[in-house]
């Protein structure tokens, strides 16, 4: 493996000089194309302007933009000059930026646009290192006025991009000769966490932390040369940085899109892409597009439809086990196994296999014709998506990781991928789940995850109090989830630490996997369970606008608008019934787990507001917001 990320780019450049590397979309909305080379050459024009520039080894430079095909080319830049990026979205707020840029010293940064200039010169006196500014996209003239002003050059990207070209004109190889200095163990990135309980803390990177999880995706998917990746997540998240890196080791490309059904599916069907990164959210909205359509049709489609699923999921959880597919918590029988399972499948088969030709074949069509997997990541897969995607012929993989662990530390692999998990620990890769006295469990029992590998981050930036308290001296890392192994070494998350809800009684609760049982139920789209230090569960319920229309329709329920119809009865009662049924001794939940009260909001939870750039919930500011809607749950 080479040391850093840009001598890895330069072997794979070499490898494949002429296979597309990007597709991105020009102003109009055509998909345009880089190659590998061409990609590789702009790296290292920008990489001499920014020598030319003043930039030196070990500096931090700020990266503030969403995903977009420059944002790469900035990213590999700075790397090969020695120097580590700050990355943040445009989403971040004017305080967020001030914390950050300010408090790891950035004298330079790439913004994307005009707005995010504002921002800086809004805070200017928070960031009194920051000099110059390279937007992604051209700003007016006002704008520049104002911030020569505040004594800040502001510079174009492609201007940033001409320097380095005379640079390079006057200087042959003088990035490649920087590039050559780099070592595994430097700083790379300094990634800021979402801050879903609090204060963002920096998460220090390097080079050695991104490289060593490579190898392992080769055991995750079967992909090859010029395949092409779907992508729409924010770039400056480690888990769809960590992606693209994987995507050039493999010599693959990318193409842009965005987290949005018609344009998503725009773009499949223009890119006809073989494989897609994403997070559970999105996968839920297709699967949700996809039944909506078939309802949409009615009549023998529907019936067909769902008859084809139905069949489908009972052929696949027949095959895994068949073919010791399923999770192996308490040690089970593979040959008992096999046996029950059988004579089940092969008489499954057949009417699997009309199936896939009638029905699911279609879906793959919709999907651009290549589809081939996906992998989701940045918070758990319900069961439900799980399955439909496994079952129709669309593999859907799920990974697990941290920003603090860069952020791979497990993925099913596609030739053993077994629903219940989130895969297999990658190569080099060690984890144990321990109890509350730190005695060390085995497989099946639940206690605190803890992992220890090449990816584990370097510490928080000048937090080492923080850092100690989760990174132990012998390489430690406590991750604050809670799960359990299995014989197989996978691993299955069943809650976090730090969201573990005390009730008044003494009974700890975790909330998430309430959340995601709920969340499985048609008439419910988001929802967040609260009750701490209080005598029993509630929870903020945001329903599915459609299918409780409809519901309405169905049963005469008058509508004079959205708002007042989450009042009536009628609805209130069927939402109730659902927290009933769902969360219950039957389901394998405890009596105390139950969720007694419920307020229905009628606005969905936004990222950057409720929720985290990976959909995460924000706890505390959920909490905060909806201080008086929680308050009247316990009265």
């Amino acid at each position: 493996m080479e040391k850093t990320l840009p001598l890895m780019l330069r072997t794979r450049v070499k490898d494949s000089p002429e296979i597309i590397i990007q597709y991105y979309k020009d102003p109009s909305g055509v998909y345009k194309t880089k190659t590998y080379r061409q990609f590789y050459e702009e790296v290292c024009f920008l990489a001499s302007g920014l020598i030319e520039l003043g930039i030196k080894r070990q500096d931090h430079i700020g990266l503030v933009a969403d995903n977009r095909h420059e944002w790469m080319v900035a990213d590999f830049g700075i790397l090969s000059v020695g120097a580590a990026d700050v990355p943040r979205g445009c989403d971040t707020t004017v305080q967020e930026l001030a914390y950050i840029v300010g408090f790891t010293g950035c004298k330079l940064s790439f913004v994307e646009n005009q707005k995010q200039v504002h921002k800086i010169l809004s805070c200017r006196a928070d960031v009194p290192l920051l000099k110059t500014l390279i937007t992604f996209d051209p700003v007016d003239q006002e704008t520049e006025t104002a911030a020569a002003d505040a004594g800040i050059t502001v510079l174009y990207f492609a201007s940033v991009i001409a320097l380095g070209q005379k640079r390079e004109a006057l200087q042959p190889g003088c990035a490649e000769a920087e590039m050559d200095k780099g070592e595994s163990e430097e700083t790379a990135t300094i990634i800021f966490t979402s801050g879903t309980t609090g204060e963002p803390k920096g998460v220090v990177l390097s080079h050695r932390n991104f490289l060593s999880q490579l190898p392992s995706f080769n055991l995750v998917f079967d992909t090859k040369p010029a395949d092409i990746w779907l992508s729409m997540l924010a770039v400056w998240h480690v888990y769809e940085r960590e992606m693209e890196y994987i995507i050039f080791y493999n010599r693959t490309s990318i193409a842009y899109s965005k987290p949005v059904a018609s344009v998503l599916m725009a773009d499949f069907e223009a890119i006809k892409p073989h494989w897609m990164v994403s997070v559970p959210r999105i996968w839920e909205a297709i699967m949700d597009g996809i039944t909506r359509n078939v309802t949409q049709m009615g009549g023998l489609t529907k019936k067909l439809f769902d008859f084809a699923v139905s069949l489908s999921m009972m052929y696949t959880y027949f095959k895994d086990l068949t073919f010791g597919l399923l999770p192996n918590f308490h040690g089970r029988i593979r040959a008992l196994d096999a046996a029950m399972g059988f004579f089940p499948w092969l008489l499954l088969l057949p009417g699997r296999g009309f199936a896939q030709l009638l029905v699911f074949n279609r879906l793959k069509r919709r999907l651009g014709g290549r589809f081939k997997a996906g992998i989701s990541g940045g918070g758990s897969l319900p069961a439900r998506v799980d399955l439909f995607f496994n079952s129709v012929g669309l593999r859907l993989q799920e990974g697990y990781g941290l920003t603090e662990t860069a952020p791979l530390i497990t993925a099913r692999r596609f030739k053993r991928s077994r629903r219940g998990t989130i895969g297999q620990l990658l190569l080099d890769t060690e984890a144990r789940v321990i109890n509350n006295q730190g005695k060390i469990l085995p497989p099946g029992r639940n206690g605190l995850i803890h992992v220890k590998g090449k990816q584990v981050m370097k510490g928080y930036y000048q937090k080492p109090d923080i850092t100690a308290a989760v990174l132990s001296a012998d390489g430690w890392f406590n991750t604050g989830d809670i799960g359990m192994l299995t014989h197989d070494n996978e691993l299955r998350i069943t809650g976090r630490a730090k969201d573990t809800i005390v009730l008044r009684g003494g009974e700890n609760v975790e909330p998430v996997p309430i959340e995601h049982t709920l969340r499985e139920s048609p008439y419910i789209h988001h929802c967040m369970v609260v009750g701490q230090d209080q005598k029993y569960l509630a929870a903020l319920i945001i329903p599915r606008q459609e299918a409780i229309m409809a519901f309405a329709e169905e049963n005469n329920i008058p509508i004079v608008d959205y708002e007042l119809l989450l009042q009536q009865p009628e609805i209130n009662q069927l939402i109730a019934t659902e927290l009933t049924e769902r969360v219950s001794l039957k389901t394998g939940f405890k009596p105390f787990e139950r969720v007694f009260k419920f307020t229905l909001l009628t606005k969905p939870f936004e990222p950057g507001k409720e929720l985290s750039g990976k959909q995460e919930l924000l706890r505390h500011r959920i909490t905060a917001l909806y201080a008086r809607e929680i308050q009247r749950l316990f009265r």
